[in-house]
């Protein structure tokens, strides 16, 4: 019912950059919030940063000042700028969001497949 398609996945060198999308689809009526999580191999899933329709961002520390999440709720999009990436972003990253598919409707948290980003030393 509700679609998250990530994009913009790759390999980069450490200190590259990489910007990832990720646009939600299908019966939605409103965004609350997205975000993108990561998981590595063996890992857990992380936090890495979220965003609100009103702009409030969260960001993990690990990736302050080198990150920027921004979204454009017309298109129901979000965006990573991933910025001077070392090794251990090495990851999938996945896109997250809240959505409420019509008026009145609950809360509903989906997921996307996935996208890697594979940083080298």
């Amino acid at each position: 019912q509700v679609q998250l398609v990530e994009s913009g996945g790759g390999l980069v060198q450490a200190g590259g950059s990489l910007r990832l999308s990720c646009a939600a689809s299908g019966s939605i009526f409103y965004i609350s919030s997205m975000g993108w999580y990561r998981q590595a191999p063996g890992n857990e899933r992380e936090l890495v940063a979220t965003i609100t329709s009103g702009g409030i961002t969260n960001y993990a520390d690990s990736v302050k000042g080198r990150f920027t999440i921004s979204r454009d709720n017309a298109k129901n999009t979000i965006y990573l700028q991933m910025n001077n990436l070392k090794p251990e972003d090495t990851a999938v990253y996945l896109c997250n969001a809240l959505v409420k598919k019509y008026s009145g409707d609950w809360y509903t948290e989906y997921w996307g497949q996935g996208t890697q980003v594979t940083v080298s030393s």
